[in-house]
């Protein structure tokens, strides 16, 4: 039993340490923001997908606010892309973009309510791609 513990926590670290270094870059991606008056909020997102997956990460989002979801990876040559869509499934972002190991989408909320983060992994050297999500509002 004790053995069996320790191999999870060992195999559960460096899951651990990629998520961390790839919030680093997402927080790198939403410093243009930043720099234009957007707060950082505390809430971040992560995990690793493989070529072609993806996972949604839901937020609530408020009308009268402008955000930026930023992502990053730490995985050089990977391509990531966010899209953000409102609870009716419809395309809600303003604008988006993707640059390498970064991408980003605006969103300004027609309403108050909950709102969906897709994130893919369009390609990646790995075989399993860590990534984080910030989000910055103003």
């Amino acid at each position: 039993m004790k053995k069996s513990l320790i191999l999870l926590a060992l195999l559960a670290i460096p899951v651990y340490a990629y998520v961390n270094d790839a919030l680093s870059f997402a927080h790198e991606a939403a410093l243009p923001y930043v720099k234009k008056g957007f707060s950082v909020r505390e809430d971040a997102w992560g995990g690793d997908l493989g070529v072609k997956d993806q996972q949604a990460v839901t937020a609530q989002l408020f009308k009268g606010n402008e955000y930026w979801f930023c992502l990053g990876t730490d995985v050089r040559g990977a391509v990531l892309t966010i899209h953000i869509y409102d609870s009716k499934g419809k395309l809600a972002e303003a604008e988006s973009w993707q640059k390498g190991r970064f991408a980003g989408a605006r969103v300004v909320p027609a309403k108050t309510g909950t709102y969906y983060a897709i994130i893919t992994v369009e390609k990646s050297p790995e075989e399993r791609t860590g990534w984080a999500v910030v989000y910055a509002y103003k």
